[in-house]
């Protein structure tokens, strides 16, 4: 696993050992960052499941100005915060709590917002629900959420905009529903 492109370009990460974890795949991170392109320079970033923090160490690199990481697991912190160190990241935001506490203690809004939670999960209700009620999303920024297949959940005051497919990977867009 590496950062594709930007700041830390071609600097490897590190990753989990074992087939548990399942970090998002460098030909995703390429698409997904080459559909955000346009919406990262300055951006503020929720890594809310960030495991390594594969997706919000791309941000930066890119061009976000902060990524709050989060991850209920301290293994995937330790290895977080590895990775920030050896690229000599600092000033970020790491929690370590549920994605509902960490939802419930955001404060401000964001501009991207990574929701990669285990495959086997269903999160996206809640996860999404809680975004918009706490009004987490800036005016024009979007939520990413990965699994293994669509999300067909309908959220009130957000709206579906875009599904891309890679392998096994589905990426579904959220934004702001227009008033």
């Amino acid at each position: 696993m590496r950062v594709i492109a930007g700041k830390y370009r071609s600097r490897l990460l590190a990753e989990f050992e074992g087939k548990d974890i399942r970090p998002t795949s460098d030909r995703v991170k390429e698409s997904l960052f080459g559909i955000l392109t346009p919406r990262l320079y300055k951006s503020r970033v929720l890594d809310l499941f960030c495991g390594s923090g594969n997706l919000g160490i791309e941000a930066l690199s890119r061009g976000a100005e902060t990524v709050v990481f989060n991850d209920a697991s301290k293994a995937s912190l330790e290895i977080l915060k590895k990775n920030l160190k050896s690229l000599k990241i600092e000033g970020q935001k790491i929690l370590n709590c549920d994605y509902m506490t960490a939802l419930g203690m955001a404060e401000g809004k964001f501009d991207i917002i990574f929701l990669d939670p285990p495959y086997k999960e269903e999160f996206a209700p809640s996860a999404l629900k809680k975004i918009a009620e706490r009004e987490l999303l800036s005016d024009d920024g979007v939520i990413v959420y990965e699994r293994d297949s669509e999300i067909q959940t309908q959220v009130a005051g957000l709206r579906k905009t875009d599904v891309r497919k890679y392998g096994k990977a589905v990426l579904t867009f959220f934004q702001k529903e227009e008033v």
